[in-house]
């Protein structure tokens, strides 16, 4: 898989994390409990990996990324049998069935998104 491919998700999954935090009370109580960790602390640190990640991404990537983050939730998405499961649209059979699936950054002709290939 492309690095920047690989940056994303784990941002993604990140960011994730962290809204899962602010906004669900179990997961703070969890996070106290399980981590010794205070659910206010751990999101500073999210925080700080997010951005120390996001700087490693080429600033186009990056730009992209952030643009696409302000119109939703998830900016990484699959590509199963033929259809991005960001929009639900069908996208090009070329790039669905190309070899080198996942060697190179590719987004949705229809909702932008960035776009990872499962067979």
């Amino acid at each position: 898989m492309h690095p920047q491919l690989e940056t994303l998700l784990e941002i993604q999954d990140l960011k994730t994390q962290r809204r899962e935090l602010q906004e669900t009370a179990s997961e703070r109580a969890m996070q106290e409990e399980v981590f010794n960790l205070g659910a206010d602390q751990a999101i500073v640190q999210l925080d700080e990996k997010i951005a120390e990640m996001e700087d490693t991404l080429p600033t186009l990537t990056r730009n992209r990324y952030n643009r696409i983050a302000s119109r939703y939730e998830r900016v990484m998405v699959p590509v199963i049998g033929g259809t991005c499961y960001g929009c639900f649209v069908s996208v090009p059979t070329a790039l669905s069935s190309d070899a080198d699936r996942n060697n190179e950054v590719r987004a949705c002709q229809n909702c932008g998104r960035f776009l990872y290939l499962i067979d």
